[in-house]
């Protein structure tokens, strides 16, 4: 310690124990040279020699804290021990240990020399610390300080004299010296606008304070002058709000402008509106909103102060008027009450007045047709928000601001919804009719587009996307953000917090046994259980999940195929997209419902257009309508025709002589779809585009299921005299969907079997036979065939497409009709026929029947009775056949005519034979 301390002495550094006062403020100080150090060790050692030592030592003695050195040692002595070779050896070993040693304290004595050198080094900052740092900045703050009060003061005297001028002027006065009091004036006028920033009110006005304001309401109670700081207040508040969107407003479009043109700062308030760019709409609208969202809470802070202080005021006037005291100035207090409740009350119209008026002029400064669909949504929410404010301050229903974006909304949506149209044709254009995997479990209300069905409880949407659930519907907007926060504020979209998980991977859901179509349809409730399950291992009564056994395929029903697929809707990707689209129109119907019936409208032709798309598609046929069979209902051509005439532009008024409304009226209009060049329907081993036929017309069956579940709700926002549109849309037109397989599957039908081979067949057959026949003619294999040949190429279509049960239903019944009235028609062409011809009739068309219950499990047949009441009715008498003629219109002219031709010189003459034509001649058929 004697040499660390002297080692100290010369470096000029204390120990910790010395007193801090006994240092000078600045001292030498010089890093410890290695001669410095090494004068701590007892003796100079030479390092090499000293490192060579440490290294003999074993390394056994290094292995851990338990090793035993004395047993180590013992157990390692020779059998015969030397004196001599024992006292080397210890030598060794003191060498080595005090090698050891001499490291170890050197290392301490370095540790030590370090600590000390920290110690004072510190100390010396402290000295620094408190002799300059502190002592000059506070030398500069006093200074700035007085400075700062020799302004004040200044200003102060300056008030002083203002305040003084009153009596100088009406000396001034007296004196007639008008000119100088003019001047005198200007003057001070002047001279105040230089402070005009002690403004004791107008400070609340965007920042509330409530100690401040305090202080300002006891000043002008002293003064006794509340009433006109009442006034004041108001007229502060109105300055505010001008001040407040005009500096917004000013900042963006300076900012867009790129210059420090100071042009923008002489316009008006509206003019400087129109200079907001497209991309800086939305962030000033929302910068715009906050500002007044503050001017407006400054007042609801206002009421507040005032409330909880009249109470108080109240509670003192009683104690004064029971003692007696201060009558007249407790009367004038109440008096002073009423005046700023009332004045208060009354502002609040007129505050939101204004903050209506200059919102309004910045929504209209715009055109937002062009803007993206989600800025024109949030533009919406935005509005949405500060209306709730509106109403939540004074009860207002803010019907300037939903005028103003309302004018907005129908504009804009009036050209959104003309892109959307086009782009739906391009999407129709385009549409290979493909299916769009999804899972059977899909819903429209698993998309992004109807999530805010979820919330449509809360009374808006938020632009700060809170979740509806986070705020008491009890809790309104100033009491939520009254101690801080704005409910303008930006935040990200949370939009894709959650991913939709709407698609199949392959058609196909692997979590679940894949299940039957027929499943879904009462009629399958007399088919037992076992053939509803999948094939079952007698052995073991496992059931496969993916495999289905042939046998138990052919145990099922025979008029549902693809029995192997689930039952996921049927629909394409432009119907997914029609469903989104619908999904963003009513987000705008919910945001700003006195838009409603504009876009209920522009829905319902979305749907129109699609239907009327897949009309022209797939159900169009002049040729095969013509027959009466396959013509659609009174109700869906009513429709098409509607649609037609008043969204469909056939070009037909291209010409330039047209009016200026008819112009107006085609840009309403869309151009008439044309099917993709990629969509064969003239194959008859796909049946004439079967599957096409069917993703198409179910994706419409589909839509205008998702249009059904969404009426409730279309319902509820509609205005009450607009209802029976919606009404009529509903009755007339989403339910008119179904009927559109009619005359789709028709002309599948009419051409997939040979109907005119059956007819040249049965005209090579000789009815006019003597004797009863027992087998029936090759007429009726040759149709059984081409129904087995239908059936089969109908598995084959089901392959790529599951068949719904009623679309096989319907694909059946029109193939049978047209098979019977192919018989019918047949049987009229016949010549000469005898009873047992007619036998042979009846025999044919039971064979036929027999053999196509096998095929079908459609029942009864349909038209059955159209091919025997026609068989039969060649057994009649005169006056029966006459009746049945009357009575069966279904029949064709040239039906009935044969049928009467047949029966002369049977059982009916010539006179009877001619009475039945005229009969006929006389009745006027209209076509079925």
């Amino acid at each position: 310690m004697q040499k660390i301390k002297s080692l100290m002495t010369r470096q000029g550094l204390r120990s910790p124990q010395e007193s801090v006062h006994d240092l000078s403020p600045i001292e030498s100080f010089r890093i410890p040279t290695k001669e410095d150090l090494r004068e701590l060790r007892e003796e100079p050692t030479d390092p090499q020699a000293q490192q060579e030592i440490i290294n003999s030592i074993e390394e056994v003695y290094f292995s851990n804290d338990s090793f035993d050195i004395v047993k180590y040692e013992l157990e390692r002595l020779p059998p015969v021990l030397s004196l001599q070779e024992l006292e080397e050896y210890r030598d060794k070993l003191k060498q080595q240990q005090a090698a050891e040693l001499e490291r170890v304290t050197s290392l301490q004595s370095g540790l030590q020399l370090a600590a000390v050198i920290c110690t004072n080094g510190r100390r010396h900052l402290n000295i620094a610390k408190e002799g300059f740092t502190q002592t000059s900045l506070g030398l500069l703050a006093n200074q700035r300080k007085r400075q700062l009060l020799i302004g004040l003061l200044k200003s102060l005297r300056t008030i002083k004299t203002l305040q003084r001028t009153d009596v100088r002027l009406s000396e001034m006065l007296e004196e007639e010296d008008y000119p100088g009091a003019i001047q005198l004036c200007l003057e001070c006028q002047k001279a105040a606008s230089t402070f005009k920033h002690y403004s004791s009110l107008s400070k609340i006005c965007k920042n509330f304070d409530i100690s401040h304001y305090t202080k300002v309401q006891q000043a002008y109670r002293l003064l006794g002058k509340t009433q006109t700081a009442m006034d004041q207040l108001h007229m502060h508040f109105t300055q505010a709000i001008h001040n407040t969107v005009f500096q917004v407003v000013l900042g963006y479009v300076e900012l867009c402008a790129g210059n420090t043109d100071t042009k923008f700062q002489k316009l008006q308030y509206k003019d400087l509106c129109t200079h907001i760019t497209s991309d800086s709409y939305i962030p000033c609208l929302a910068d715009l909103c906050k500002a007044l969202w503050e001017v407006m809470l400054s007042y609801y802070r206002t009421m507040q102060w005032h409330g909880s202080h009249e109470q108080e005021e109240e509670e003192a006037a009683g104690s004064s008027v029971s003692d007696g005291s201060n009558v007249m100035g407790t009367e004038e207090n109440t008096f002073d009450r009423s005046y700023v409740k009332k004045k208060l009350e009354h502002g609040l119209s007129r505050i939101w007045q204004d903050v209506q008026l200059k919102v309004k002029t910045y929504l209209l400064g715009t055109d937002l047709s062009n803007f993206k669909y989600d800025d024109f949504i949030f533009v919406l929410d935005v509005i949405s928000r500060l209306m709730q404010v509106g109403e939540e301050f004074c009860g207002s229903k803010s019907e300037v601001l939903q005028e103003s974006i309302r004018k907005q909304s129908v504009n804009y949506f009036k050209t959104y919804h003309r892109t959307r149209l086009e782009e739906l044709r391009m999407f129709l254009e385009n549409e290979t009719w493909e299916l769009c995997p999804v899972k059977s479990s899909f819903s429209i209300l698993q998309l992004h587009e109807f999530k805010f069905l979820e919330q449509s409880r809360s009374p808006s949407v938020s632009p700060s996307k809170q979740p509806a659930s986070a705020i008491s519907p009890a809790v309104t907007l100033f009491e939520q953000y009254c101690n801080g926060g704005n409910p303008f504020e930006i935040q990200a979209d949370s939009k894709d917090d959650e991913t939709e998980d709407v698609l199949a991977s392959n058609g196909y859901e692997s979590d679940e046994q894949e299940k039957s179509a027929y499943q879904e349809y009462d009629s399958d409730s007399d088919v037992p259980e076992e053939l509803k399950r999948d094939y079952v291992d007698e052995q073991t009564g496992d059931v496969p999940v993916k495999s289905v056994s042939r046998e138990t395929l052919r145990s099922r029903k025979r008029s549902d195929y693809n029995l192997n697929k689930v039952n996921a809707p049927i629909l394409t990707n432009t119907t997914l997209n029609v469903i989104r689209l619908v999904g963003k129109y009513m987000q705008m119907m919910n945001i700003l419902k006195p838009i409603a019936f504009d876009v209920i409208h522009f829905m319902s032709q979305l749907f129109d257009y699609y239907l009327y798309a897949v009309y022209t598609f797939f159900g169009r046929n002049d040729t095969f309508e013509s027959t009466g069979l396959g013509l659609s209902s009174s109700r869906l051509r009513t429709t098409l025709n509607r649609i037609q005439e008043s969204l469909i532009d056939l070009e037909v008024s291209a010409d330039a002589t047209g009016t200026l409304t008819a112009a107006e009226e085609r840009k309403e209009k869309v151009p008439s779809p044309h099917l993709s060049h990629l969509v064969v329907l003239t194959s008859g081993n796909s049946l004439y585009g079967l599957a096409e036929r069917v993703v198409a017309t179910e994706s419409l069956v589909f839509l205008a299921e998702q249009f059904e579940f969404l009426q409730p709700h279309l319902d509820a926002v509609m205005p009450a005299a607009k209802k029976p549109f919606l009404q009529q849309f509903y009755s007339q037109t989403v339910s008119t969907a179904s009927e559109l397989r009619k005359p789709v599957y028709w002309i599948v039908a009419a051409k997939a079997i040979d109907y005119e081979q059956t007819l040249l067949l049965m005209a090579n057959v000789k009815w006019d036979v003597k004797e009863i026949m027992s087998q029936h003619n090759i007429y009726v294999d040759a149709l059984l065939k081409e129904f087995e040949e239908f059936n089969r190429r109908l598995n084959e279509v089901s392959k790529r497409v599951r068949i719904p049960l009623p679309v096989s239903n319907i694909l059946w019944e029109h193939c049978i009709r047209l098979a019977n009235r192919t018989l019918v028609e047949g049987y009229a062409n016949v010549k000469k026929c005898s009873n047992e011809g007619r036998a042979l009739m009846q025999l044919d068309f039971q064979q036929f029947l027999m053999k196509l219950e096998k095929l079908t499990d459609i029942r009864p047949i349909p038209d059955k009775e159209f091919v025997e009441t026609y068989i039969k009715a060649y057994y009649l008498t005169e006056n029966d056949m006459e009746r049945w003629i009357k009575e069966h219109r279904e029949y064709s002219t040239k039906q009935l005519t044969n049928l009467v031709n047949v029966c002369l010189g049977s059982h009916i003459n010539k006179k009877a034979r001619q009475k039945l034509l005229a009969a006929i001649d006389d009745m006027d058929r209209p076509k079925r």
